[in-house]
């Protein structure tokens, strides 16, 4: 089943966009798969901008939210892991959706052993 979390996100996003308010993502910026700028972290967390005419390239995808910025006048390649996003708010008067942060594989990490099926217990019944 595919996770809940980025319908949310998307939802979001667009109702902030229809009522003319800035979406801002609040993201855990120590995700092993984030790439954000790092001079603007703090606490392990930062804010991104994500108004339309802030960023370029928006994707809001089921895994990873992707766009194109500037800071500090410099361009860059934003990528934002969905399980790594904390919050999605209005900058304006902070309503939105806040998230559990869940626990997240990192890539390299082998995943969970399976155990094999064991043998049905079956009888035959006359």
């Amino acid at each position: 089943m595919t996770p809940l979390k980025p319908y949310l996100i998307r939802s979001v996003y667009e109702w902030l966009i229809d009522n003319d308010l800035t979406p801002h993502l609040l993201v855990d910026a120590l995700h092993k798969q984030a790439v954000v700028p790092e001079q603007f972290v703090n606490d392990g967390k930062i804010v991104l901008n994500l108004r339309p005419q802030a960023v370029e390239a928006l994707s809001l995808g089921n895994d990873d939210i992707e766009f194109n910025a500037r800071f500090s006048g410099k361009p860059m390649h934003i990528i934002v892991p969905v399980v790594a996003v904390l919050a999605i708010y209005a900058k304006e008067n902070n309503k939105g959706m806040g998230f559990d942060q869940e626990e997240y594989h990192d890539a390299g990490d082998p995943p969970p052993e399976k155990k094999p099926p064991s043998r049905p217990h079956l009888r035959v019944v006359k």
